[in-house]
Protein backbone atom coordinates (compact mmCIF):
# COMPACT_ATOMS: atom_id res chain seq x y z
CA UNK A 1 0.00 0.00 0.00
CA UNK A 2 1.20 3.62 -0.53
CA UNK A 3 2.77 5.22 2.70
CA UNK A 4 -0.05 7.40 3.52
CA UNK A 5 -3.05 5.36 2.01
CA UNK A 6 -6.35 7.24 2.88
CA UNK A 7 -8.63 4.97 4.75
CA UNK A 8 -11.49 3.10 2.28
CA UNK A 9 -15.01 3.67 3.07
CA UNK A 10 -16.37 -0.29 2.33
CA UNK A 11 -19.96 -1.96 1.94
CA UNK A 12 -20.90 -5.20 2.36
CA UNK A 13 -23.76 -7.02 1.27
CA UNK A 14 -26.18 -9.90 2.65
CA UNK A 15 -29.38 -9.56 0.91
CA UNK A 16 -31.51 -12.64 -0.33
CA UNK A 17 -31.58 -13.02 -4.10
CA UNK A 18 -34.81 -13.59 -5.68
CA UNK A 19 -35.82 -15.58 -8.39
CA UNK A 20 -36.18 -13.27 -10.74
CA UNK A 21 -32.88 -12.13 -11.23
CA UNK A 22 -33.68 -8.37 -12.90
CA UNK A 23 -35.08 -7.84 -9.66
CA UNK A 24 -31.71 -8.97 -7.89
CA UNK A 25 -30.03 -6.91 -10.39
CA UNK A 26 -31.99 -3.70 -9.42
CA UNK A 27 -31.40 -4.14 -5.52
CA UNK A 28 -27.41 -4.27 -6.48
CA UNK A 29 -28.17 -0.91 -8.46
CA UNK A 30 -29.75 0.33 -6.06
CA UNK A 31 -27.04 -0.14 -3.54
CA UNK A 32 -24.31 1.37 -5.60
CA UNK A 33 -26.70 4.49 -6.65
CA UNK A 34 -27.68 4.72 -2.29
CA UNK A 35 -24.07 4.61 -1.44
CA UNK A 36 -21.86 6.92 -3.95
CA UNK A 37 -19.88 7.56 -0.88
CA UNK A 38 -18.32 3.92 -0.24
CA UNK A 39 -15.31 3.35 -1.86
CA UNK A 40 -15.84 -0.20 -1.94
CA UNK A 41 -19.25 -2.49 -2.03
CA UNK A 42 -18.44 -6.54 -2.24
CA UNK A 43 -21.73 -8.35 -2.59
CA UNK A 44 -22.94 -11.76 -2.17
CA UNK A 45 -21.75 -14.98 -4.32
CA UNK A 46 -23.69 -15.19 -7.59
CA UNK A 47 -25.93 -12.71 -6.21
CA UNK A 48 -27.98 -11.81 -9.34
CA UNK A 49 -28.77 -15.45 -10.34
CA UNK A 50 -28.03 -17.66 -7.76
CA UNK A 51 -27.03 -20.99 -8.17
CA UNK A 52 -29.94 -21.39 -10.73
CA UNK A 53 -28.82 -24.73 -12.24
CA UNK A 54 -31.92 -25.61 -14.23
CA UNK A 55 -31.08 -22.79 -16.23
CA UNK A 56 -27.60 -22.22 -16.79
CA UNK A 57 -26.96 -20.64 -19.92
CA UNK A 58 -29.78 -17.88 -19.58
CA UNK A 59 -28.12 -17.33 -16.10
CA UNK A 60 -25.01 -16.77 -18.24
CA UNK A 61 -26.70 -14.60 -20.66
CA UNK A 62 -28.26 -12.52 -18.63
CA UNK A 63 -24.77 -12.45 -16.43
CA UNK A 64 -23.28 -10.99 -19.65
CA UNK A 65 -25.37 -8.45 -20.33
CA UNK A 66 -25.48 -7.26 -16.45
CA UNK A 67 -21.79 -6.47 -16.47
CA UNK A 68 -22.36 -4.41 -19.52
CA UNK A 69 -24.62 -2.59 -17.74
CA UNK A 70 -22.28 -2.45 -14.10
CA UNK A 71 -19.34 -1.65 -16.15
CA UNK A 72 -20.93 1.21 -17.48
CA UNK A 73 -22.70 2.55 -14.37
CA UNK A 74 -19.68 2.20 -11.90
CA UNK A 75 -17.02 4.86 -11.55
CA UNK A 76 -14.60 5.77 -8.77
CA UNK A 77 -16.31 3.35 -6.50
CA UNK A 78 -15.14 -0.38 -6.97
CA UNK A 79 -17.76 -3.33 -6.54
CA UNK A 80 -16.64 -7.10 -6.40
CA UNK A 81 -19.12 -9.73 -6.99
CA UNK A 82 -19.43 -13.24 -8.58
CA UNK A 83 -21.54 -14.31 -11.95
CA UNK A 84 -22.20 -17.20 -14.05
CA UNK A 85 -20.61 -16.91 -17.05
CA UNK A 86 -19.81 -19.15 -20.27
CA UNK A 87 -16.43 -20.10 -20.58
CA UNK A 88 -15.34 -22.35 -24.42
CA UNK A 89 -18.73 -24.06 -24.05
CA UNK A 90 -18.31 -24.41 -20.29
CA UNK A 91 -20.42 -22.63 -17.32
CA UNK A 92 -17.65 -20.78 -14.34
CA UNK A 93 -18.10 -18.77 -11.39
CA UNK A 94 -16.15 -16.42 -11.95
CA UNK A 95 -14.92 -13.14 -9.61
CA UNK A 96 -15.16 -9.71 -10.63
CA UNK A 97 -14.24 -6.50 -9.56
CA UNK A 98 -15.38 -3.61 -11.68
CA UNK A 99 -13.15 0.10 -11.12
CA UNK A 100 -13.43 3.38 -13.19
CA UNK A 101 -16.12 1.37 -16.23
CA UNK A 102 -13.82 -1.53 -16.47
CA UNK A 103 -13.61 -5.05 -15.53
CA UNK A 104 -9.84 -4.63 -13.83
CA UNK A 105 -9.76 -8.32 -12.47
CA UNK A 106 -11.40 -11.57 -12.92
CA UNK A 107 -10.77 -15.10 -11.50
CA UNK A 108 -12.66 -17.93 -11.88
CA UNK A 109 -13.54 -20.13 -8.50
CA UNK A 110 -11.34 -22.93 -8.16
CA UNK A 111 -12.42 -24.96 -4.91
CA UNK A 112 -16.17 -26.03 -5.70
CA UNK A 113 -18.53 -27.45 -3.24
CA UNK A 114 -19.27 -31.16 -4.31
CA UNK A 115 -21.32 -31.35 -1.17
CA UNK A 116 -23.82 -28.97 -3.22
CA UNK A 117 -22.95 -30.32 -6.46
CA UNK A 118 -21.06 -27.29 -8.17
CA UNK A 119 -18.35 -29.56 -9.43
CA UNK A 120 -21.17 -31.03 -11.81
CA UNK A 121 -22.12 -27.89 -13.17
CA UNK A 122 -18.98 -25.85 -13.06
CA UNK A 123 -15.06 -25.76 -14.45
CA UNK A 124 -12.83 -25.29 -12.08
CA UNK A 125 -10.81 -22.22 -12.01
CA UNK A 126 -7.10 -22.50 -12.39
CA UNK A 127 -5.39 -22.31 -8.90
CA UNK A 128 -2.38 -20.04 -9.88
CA UNK A 129 -5.45 -17.24 -11.16
CA UNK A 130 -5.67 -16.86 -6.85
CA UNK A 131 -3.07 -13.99 -6.89
CA UNK A 132 -2.93 -10.47 -5.23
CA UNK A 133 -3.64 -7.95 -7.63
CA UNK A 134 -3.46 -4.24 -6.51
CA UNK A 135 -6.40 -1.16 -7.45
CA UNK A 136 -4.54 2.56 -6.86
CA UNK A 137 -2.01 1.50 -4.30
CA UNK A 138 -3.94 -0.87 -2.38
CA UNK A 139 -3.20 -4.70 -2.48
CA UNK A 140 -6.59 -7.03 -2.58
CA UNK A 141 -6.99 -10.90 -2.84
CA UNK A 142 -10.39 -12.63 -3.49
CA UNK A 143 -11.66 -15.98 -2.12
CA UNK A 144 -14.77 -17.46 -3.35
CA UNK A 145 -16.58 -18.97 -0.42
CA UNK A 146 -15.42 -22.90 0.01
CA UNK A 147 -11.76 -21.75 -0.99
CA UNK A 148 -11.69 -19.68 2.39
CA UNK A 149 -11.33 -23.66 3.85
CA UNK A 150 -8.19 -23.79 1.99
CA UNK A 151 -4.79 -23.15 3.97
CA UNK A 152 -2.50 -23.19 1.20
CA UNK A 153 -4.80 -20.53 -0.56
CA UNK A 154 -3.96 -18.27 2.64
CA UNK A 155 -0.34 -18.92 1.69
CA UNK A 156 -1.24 -17.51 -1.55
CA UNK A 157 -2.30 -14.63 -1.14
CA UNK A 158 0.25 -12.72 1.92
CA UNK A 159 0.50 -9.60 1.22
CA UNK A 160 -3.10 -8.81 0.17
CA UNK A 161 -4.60 -5.85 2.47
CA UNK A 162 -7.63 -6.63 1.73
CA UNK A 163 -9.22 -9.91 1.33
CA UNK A 164 -12.62 -9.61 -0.63
CA UNK A 165 -14.79 -13.03 0.19
CA UNK A 166 -18.42 -13.21 -1.68
CA UNK A 167 -20.33 -16.49 -0.70
CA UNK A 168 -23.02 -18.36 -0.85
CA UNK A 169 -22.18 -20.44 2.62
CA UNK A 170 -24.74 -22.39 4.55
CA UNK A 171 -26.41 -21.92 7.94
CA UNK A 172 -25.69 -25.08 9.29
CA UNK A 173 -21.92 -24.29 9.12
CA UNK A 174 -22.06 -20.93 10.18
CA UNK A 175 -19.82 -20.44 13.08
CA UNK A 176 -16.66 -22.10 10.40
CA UNK A 177 -17.66 -19.16 8.45
CA UNK A 178 -17.26 -16.67 11.12
CA UNK A 179 -14.20 -18.51 12.67
CA UNK A 180 -11.97 -19.12 9.18
CA UNK A 181 -12.91 -15.44 7.82
CA UNK A 182 -11.56 -13.68 11.49
CA UNK A 183 -8.25 -16.27 11.71
CA UNK A 184 -7.74 -15.16 7.98
CA UNK A 185 -7.74 -11.33 9.07
CA UNK A 186 -5.46 -12.15 11.77
CA UNK A 187 -3.51 -14.62 10.28
CA UNK A 188 -2.33 -12.68 6.94
CA UNK A 189 -2.47 -9.03 9.09
CA UNK A 190 -5.02 -8.08 6.92
CA UNK A 191 -8.77 -6.79 6.37
CA UNK A 192 -11.64 -9.19 5.36
CA UNK A 193 -14.50 -8.07 4.11
CA UNK A 194 -16.88 -11.38 3.56
CA UNK A 195 -20.26 -10.41 1.72
CA UNK A 196 -22.86 -13.60 2.26
CA UNK A 197 -25.91 -14.48 1.03
CA UNK A 198 -29.46 -14.64 3.52
CA UNK A 199 -31.38 -17.11 1.42
CA UNK A 200 -33.25 -19.33 3.76
CA UNK A 201 -30.61 -22.01 3.81
CA UNK A 202 -27.61 -19.12 4.23
CA UNK A 203 -25.26 -18.00 7.29
CA UNK A 204 -25.47 -14.16 6.74
CA UNK A 205 -22.42 -13.25 9.12
CA UNK A 206 -21.61 -11.06 6.74
CA UNK A 207 -18.66 -8.48 8.32
CA UNK A 208 -15.81 -6.52 8.15
CA UNK A 209 -12.94 -7.99 9.74
CA UNK A 210 -9.47 -5.96 11.06
CA UNK A 211 -6.10 -7.67 11.47
CA UNK A 212 -6.71 -7.16 14.91
CA UNK A 213 -9.81 -9.23 14.39
CA UNK A 214 -12.42 -6.42 15.79
CA UNK A 215 -15.18 -6.60 13.64
CA UNK A 216 -17.97 -5.20 12.38
CA UNK A 217 -21.42 -7.44 11.58
CA UNK A 218 -25.22 -7.73 12.03
CA UNK A 219 -27.41 -10.53 10.52
CA UNK A 220 -30.48 -8.08 10.51
CA UNK A 221 -29.63 -5.65 7.95
CA UNK A 222 -28.45 -6.12 4.09
CA UNK A 223 -26.04 -4.02 4.33
CA UNK A 224 -22.63 -3.34 6.67
CA UNK A 225 -20.96 -0.43 6.94
CA UNK A 226 -17.18 0.12 7.98
CA UNK A 227 -14.05 1.65 7.32
CA UNK A 228 -10.47 0.18 6.03
CA UNK A 229 -7.68 1.83 8.17
CA UNK A 230 -4.58 1.05 6.25
CA UNK A 231 -2.47 2.11 9.95
CA UNK A 232 -3.99 -0.76 11.65
CA UNK A 233 -2.79 -2.70 8.99
CA UNK A 234 0.60 -1.07 9.29
CA UNK A 235 0.41 -1.21 13.33
CA UNK A 236 -0.16 -4.76 13.14
CA UNK A 237 2.81 -6.19 10.54
CA UNK A 238 4.98 -4.18 12.98
CA UNK A 239 3.84 -5.15 15.90
CA UNK A 240 3.92 -8.71 15.41
CA UNK A 241 6.79 -9.45 12.80
CA UNK A 242 5.97 -12.81 11.11
CA UNK A 243 9.17 -13.18 9.26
Amino acid sequence: MKSKQKPLEALTLQFASSDRYQENMDRLLSYIDAYQDKDLIVAPEVCLTGFDYAHMATAAKFSAKALKTLKKTIDRQIVVTTFILEEAESFVNQAVVIHKHKIVHRQNKVKLFKLSGEDLYFKEGKKKRIQCFEIEGVTYAILICFELRFKELWKQIEGADVVLIPARWGKERKNHLEILSRALAVMNQCYVVLSNSVNGDMAGSSSIISPFGTYVADDRLESIEGTIDFREIKKMRRYITLE
